[in-house]
């Protein structure tokens, strides 16, 4: 078994079932003491700022800013470099925990022993 998940989400509202599927697995494993780091790019860019979580609904799924707290209790979560760029997004806007950062820092994740990476 992986030691480390890697996981991408690249949807966001404009997909909700794929996003809370991400935000669902990436919290599961954070509580099953999986080590997580989660990247926000694309659409699901917008939940690294304080309250976009709370706009996003999905019936029959559990809520989004619990899910985003159940993962940065635990594990990590970055926000891509050039997604917040283009929403004009900076490291004083998003979230307490969430870092930026770009490419490189994802493959360097990816790529390591005993990881599994997943993209949704």
């Amino acid at each position: 078994m992986a030691k480390k998940l890697v996981i991408k989400v690249t949807a966001g509202a404009d997909a909700p079932e794929r996003c809370s599927q991400a935000f669902t697995v990436a919290a599961v494993a954070v509580a099953s003491g999986v080590e997580v780091s989660l990247w926000l790019t694309g659409e699901s860019s917008w939940f690294a700022l304080p309250g976009r979580a709370a706009e996003f609904e999905l019936p029959h799924a559990a809520p989004l800013p619990e899910l985003l707290d159940s993962i940065l209790s635990g594990g990590t979560i970055t926000l891509c470099t050039q997604c917040a760029k283009r929403r004009e997004i900076t490291e004083k806007d998003v979230l307490e925990g969430v870092r930026i950062a770009g490419a490189q820092v994802f493959v360097s994740e990816a790529v390591q022993d005993d990881v599994q990476a997943l993209v949704y």
